[in-house]
């Protein structure tokens, strides 16, 4: 993937739960990671006790966060609401002339904030609930 501008990066939400995303946040920075455990399967007689691992065995997740503004009255309220109701919900992150990462993701944290002199600012954190699919812009 060559050079992107973060600010395409877009948070979508399935508000309805029929599969229609809305872009949710402006988000001013933004992260998504992917992580997979290991499983250990070193013994006694491993080659030079050197660790062996066990081939597509471990728990595979996908972290979602990011800091920014609402984009409006309607995105802060579907965005709380989830948070407060415990909700997995179908969630989208849109990376430009890349991909679609697609899946069900919790909300784990939210946080508001602001200075005397800006804008209410929000932090947003989830976790993959389910498996996540990948779709490869053409």
């Amino acid at each position: 993937m060559g050079a992107k501008k973060g600010k395409d990066l877009l948070l979508k939400l399935d508000t309805s739960g029929a599969g229609a995303f809305t872009t949710v946040a402006g988000l001013r920075a933004k992260r998504l990671a992917f992580n997979s455990e290991t499983v250990d399967v070193t013994d006694a007689d491993s080659a030079g006790r050197w660790r062996e691992l066990l081939a597509g065995s471990g728990v595979q997740r996908a972290a979602i966060s990011g800091s920014g503004i609402f984009k409006d009255g309607a995105s802060d309220a579907a965005i709380r609401s989830r948070f407060f109701a415990g909700e997995i919900a179908g969630w989208q992150l849109a990376i430009p002339d890349f991909g679609v990462v697609s899946g069900s993701f919790q909300i784990t944290a939210l946080e508001y904030g602001g200075n005397h002199d800006g804008e209410v600012t929000f932090e947003i954190a989830l976790e993959s609930a389910g498996a996540v699919s990948f779709a490869e812009v053409p």
